[in-house]
């Protein structure tokens, strides 16, 4: 569903890109979704497996006009090789089978040279963003307080974030940011009311969280990070699916609430574990709504279970 979804934005943004120095990475991304998914294939009709629909060329315009600036499409494809890093590490510790396991190997190898090899390029451009610095500390230290792990009293002076803290801050705002150009992309360029209100909804969502992370850091004196110039045009002509456009979301809607639920685990501050977890929430009923909308049209394929032995009893005895 990944792989087939990314080939088809990933074919649209290779045909409008320009920019010679971005061009090899973009190829490169394409590949990598067209090697899997033949990959995926060859899996599925050895084991007999039902294939998934996933998405074709009709999920995509290749007619519509330039939607994305090469910056973006640049950046979007760094964050999309971040999310596959956390996918295929998760699925190849879940899995046992030699070749599901070379699989997904395979696929941690290439969305890690996939990452590296755009951010060199953005660094190169100059149009990386820009991290938070903070003092190198010259000796090693240990909490000598419980206070450490406070920031809920709101008479009391909260401790200074930590570089742990700082790190998932100023990640969960990148993240955010490429969101909100991808629902304005997005609900510009559907026909459809319902989908456009989803995307508008979504913007707004990530809007909100970008202002509660930015200050908190701006609390703690540190700038909120310099983003490039992820650029959308005008374009209002239909270039993707609204199914295609609405599993989009739900992917990142899921990545977020894991990023979420691990910069809640490791953020030392209390304070800081419970904007994360009220967040997550929202970012929950958001996804629930997507995921009605996904249902009401026929567009979320479901993923294969157990049969359901009550079920088929009752069936049998009538």
């Amino acid at each position: 569903m990944n792989d087939s979804m990314s080939k088809c934005i990933l074919s649209y943004m290779l045909k409008h890109l320009k920019d010679p120095d971005i061009q090899p990475a973009m190829q490169f991304a394409y590949d990598i979704s067209s090697n899997h998914l033949d990959q995926l294939l060859t899996i599925f009709e050895r084991e007999q497996y039902a294939v998934p629909h996933g998405f074709t060329g009709q999920d995509v315009n290749m007619e519509a006009p330039w939607l994305f600036s090469d910056v973006f499409c640049l950046t979007y494809v760094n964050h999309m090789a971040k999310v596959g890093m956390l996918a295929y590490s998760g699925f190849l510790s879940m899995s046992a089978r030699e070749d599901i396991r070379n699989f997904y190997t395979t696929g941690l190898i290439d969305t890690s040279t996939l990452y590296n090899q755009t951010t060199e390029i953005a660094v190169s451009k100059g149009v990386h963003s820009r991290h938070p610095y903070i003092e190198v500390p010259k000796e090693a230290d240990y909490i000598d307080s419980k206070k450490y792990l406070g920031g809920l009293n709101p008479f009391k002076n909260k401790r200074p974030v930590n570089a742990v803290g700082i790190s998932h801050l100023y990640m969960n705002v990148l993240t955010n940011s490429m969101g909100i150009k991808l629902c304005i992309s997005f609900a510009q360029t559907s026909p459809s009311k319902e989908v456009q209100d989803f995307m508008l909804r979504g913007k707004d969502i990530s809007n909100k969280h970008i202002q509660i992370f930015a200050n908190i850091l701006l609390e703690n004196d540190i700038a909120t990070p310099r983003l490039p110039d992820v650029s959308v045009s005008n374009s209002t002509t239909k270039t993707f699916s609204d199914k295609l456009m609405m599993f989009h979301m739900s992917l990142l809607s899921a990545a977020g609430t894991g990023n979420y639920a691990t910069a809640a685990a490791v953020s030392q501050r209390n304070d800081l574990a419970i904007d994360y977890e009220r967040l997550s929430l929202e970012i929950a009923r958001y996804a629930k709504t997507g995921a009605d909308i996904m249902i009401k049209h026929n567009w979320l394929e479901q993923p294969p279970g157990t049969k359901d032995r009550e079920k088929l009893a009752r069936k049998k005895e009538q």
